[in-house]
């Protein structure tokens, strides 16, 4: 990335649609210019089932960040469900002519062209390739080995691909709302950097961002980024289990739920009576109703445990679940509930706590996901560049023709 450098991000989440802009400063650090959100109900588990609302949305976030920022935005990053993704570990050994003439940065773009080589089944499309470790000729391993005098190196890396349904239907949305595609990033590969803390980063973890809708599943082991899905349940489904069985409606049950949060029955300190103001069920009784706080949490307890249990079956189907040492836990659905962390222990059997990345709570929770983007995107290692298609917005500018703009794959 270079200084000046401007990126934009945007999160097509389960009930908004979140769109930061962000600036390369002095210090090579994201500096944030604007960051714009609209309520969107055009995806519904990890589906997007309404591609005018999801494309509505992003105008909106757009013309919002255009007006704020005095900007004219042309394109954009974008992140995509663990769902639609797969990952897929290779590397290959580059031999180099001359030892000590030193690796360069066209070696390095030569390996990376060679790794993403590989065959890739119907139905799906790279749409990543994250350059993971080098190996020198005498064993070292590095994270940048331009410089290094060696015979050989052997890169690791790995290759996301996506399905092409699901990419067809993002570029038909982003086509409509006039926005050009810069990449697509998995949403727990971007947040990766913004949710661990230092010595996370450098361990065995799977962090689980429970949202709204959805439950995001990303495995890594140190720096290699080894597995991700979504799990199609979240915060909502929490409110919509309250609502169902208290007879009330949605928003008081949401309340309810911010109000008494409590991810387990066994920490109730005191059971005191909650009354319920609403009634939405058959019974034309429209008197106030009163329950015991227990029953409240036992509501909130058994979903929250339905959620970790979907997720240990998923991570022992796929064989990972020895692979991980401790869990991350992160996300709107999730972090107003206490007790959490010990609710996913109980269920998971692996050492559980909340995110505490030195970065996460100086970002307001509707845009880390966008700001995390941001992130990885400007600290992409070898890539030519990075920044978004951006014009200002004057007079002159408005006369230009921009209509085309060649865009260069990360590492081509």
């Amino acid at each position: 990335m270079a200084i000046g450098d401007i990126i934009v991000g945007i999160d097509i989440g389960t009930s908004k649609v979140s769109t930061v802009v962000g600036e390369v400063n002095n210090f090579n650090q994201i500096e944030i210019i604007c960051s714009t959100k609209a309520k969107c109900a055009g995806m519904k588990k990890s589906k997007i089932v309404n591609e005018e609302e999801v494309a509505a949305a992003i105008v909106k976030t757009i013309h919002e960040a255009e007006e704020e920022a005095n900007l004219k935005i042309n394109s954009a990053y974008v992140t995509i469900p663990g769902k639609y993704t797969t990952i897929v570990q290779n590397s290959i050994l580059k031999e180099l002519k001359e030892k000590y003439a030193g690796i360069s940065a066209k070696d390095v773009s030569a390996a990376i062209g060679q790794v993403r080589d590989i065959n890739i089944p119907d139905g799906k499309t790279l749409i990543d390739i994250v350059p993971d470790k080098f190996e020198l000729d005498d064993g070292k391993i590095v994270s940048d080995p331009v410089g290094s005098l060696s015979s050989h190196f052997t890169l690791s890396a790995q290759i996301i691909l996506a399905e092409k349904t699901y990419i067809r239907q993002l570029y038909m949305i982003f086509k409509k709302a006039g926005i050009e595609i810069d990449g697509i990033v998995p949403s727990t590969l971007a947040e990766r950097n913004l949710i661990l803390d230092a010595n996370e980063l450098n361990d065995n973890v799977m962090i689980l961002n429970i949202g709204a809708g959805n439950t995001e599943i990303g495995v890594f082991e140190g720096s290699s980024f080894i597995y991700t899905d979504t799990i199609p349940l979240g915060g909502d489904s929490i409110t919509r289990d309250i609502s169902l069985v208290l007879e009330i409606t949605e928003e008081e049950a949401d309340r309810l739920k911010k109000q008494y949060g409590l991810a387990l029955k066994s920490f109730i300190d005191n059971d005191n009576d909650i009354i319920l103001n609403t009634n939405t069920g058959d019974s034309k009784d429209t008197s106030q109703r009163t329950i015991k706080s227990s029953y409240l949490i036992e509501i909130i307890e058994a979903r929250i445990e339905e959620i970790f249990s979907l997720v240990n079956k998923n991570i022992m189907r796929e064989g990972i679940k020895p692979r991980i040492n401790n869990v991350i836990l992160t996300g709107q659905g999730i972090t107003n509930i206490s007790k959490s962390d010990v609710a996913g222990k109980i269920v998971l059997n692996i050492p559980v706590k909340m995110a505490t990345g030195r970065l996460i709570s100086t970002i307001k929770p509707s845009y880390r996901t966008s700001y995390a983007l941001l992130r990885y995107v400007a600290s992409r290692p070898f890539a030519k560049t990075v920044a978004s298609s951006i014009d200002s917005k004057t007079e002159e500018s408005f006369f230009k023709n921009i209509l085309s703009r060649i865009k260069e794959f990360f590492y081509s």
